[in-house]
């Protein structure tokens, strides 16, 4: 019975109805934001998000009957789990705000669709160099903050009059968000201060940036190399046994000849 179970979930038309209540369920979720959707057809995006919520316990508990103590070893599985367990809590009184909290199941995709899955793990795995790169990019806004708050503080207080205005003011830069009015209105006292944003702007914007996808694409690169070894181990060890069933074979039929 177990084996058969899991032979249903590993079928690759259950993983597509699972997706496809998911982007369901996500869909419902979604117009329930529309007031006059909800006055027409509430019972029925109510319904349709029961039922998907009634879908996803039971896959899970299917999980738990064939992997036994293995679930608990897949962070995805321990994933899920949470997810759909946050639906199943009391979204009345002071935990209301766990209603909102029902579109997290579609995040459910991430777990389901394989691209997706190695996605995040080379995301994880970029973590460690990602976490350097966002060290430095805070020593830099805070060098920068402090330079911007004695240079221009007296020209643009609003902006500048403070530590913590300039590193807002800075961040808001360095995202490219309206920079070039905040340069023009300090310009108009210290036309030089073209220069302290443009050096900010490329440390930041571009270098730092180019940084962070460079950690992830290495991180992606690595993971992609880990499942092509994989899949070659697979393949080898796959084409081992078919030769040693070779040799059993003609071992065999040398014995069936008769003497």
């Amino acid at each position: 019975m177990r084996e058969r179970t899991a032979a249903f979930l590993a079928r690759a038309s259950f993983q597509r109805f699972i997706v496809g209540v998911i982007l369901l369920n996500a869909a419902t979720l979604g117009l329930e934001t529309f007031p006059a959707v909800v006055a027409r057809f509430g019972h029925l995006l109510t319904v349709v998000d029961h039922i998907a919520l009634y879908v996803f316990a039971v896959e899970l508990i299917a999980k738990i009957y064939v992997e036994r103590s293995r679930f608990l070893r897949d962070p995805w599985n321990v994933f899920d789990a949470v997810i759909v367990t946050i639906a199943f809590l009391p979204a009345t009184g002071g935990l209301s705000v766990l209603r909102s909290l029902r579109i997290l199941r579609a995040l459910r995709l991430l777990s389901v669709v394989p691209s997706l899955r190695r996605v995040v793990s080379a995301l994880l795995r970029a973590m460690p160099g990602m976490s350097s790169i966002v060290v430095l990019l805070g020593l830099v806004l805070y060098v920068a903050a402090v330079m911007a708050t004695k240079l221009y503080g007296s020209t643009s207080p609003e902006r500048f009059g403070s530590l913590q205005t300039s590193l807002f003011t800075l961040y808001q830069t360095m995202t490219g968000d309206d920079w070039g009015n905040i340069a023009r209105e300090v310009m108009t006292r210290h036309p030089s201060a073209w220069v302290f944003f443009t050096i900010f702007i490329l440390i930041c914007t571009f270098v730092i940036l180019n940084l962070f996808m460079a950690v992830v694409v290495s991180a992606m690169d690595e993971e992609n190399a880990e499942e092509r070894a994989a899949l070659e181990d697979t393949s080898e060890h796959t084409q081992r046994i078919l030769d040693e069933l070779a040799e059993l074979r003609k071992e065999v039929a040398e014995l069936r000849r008769p003497g």
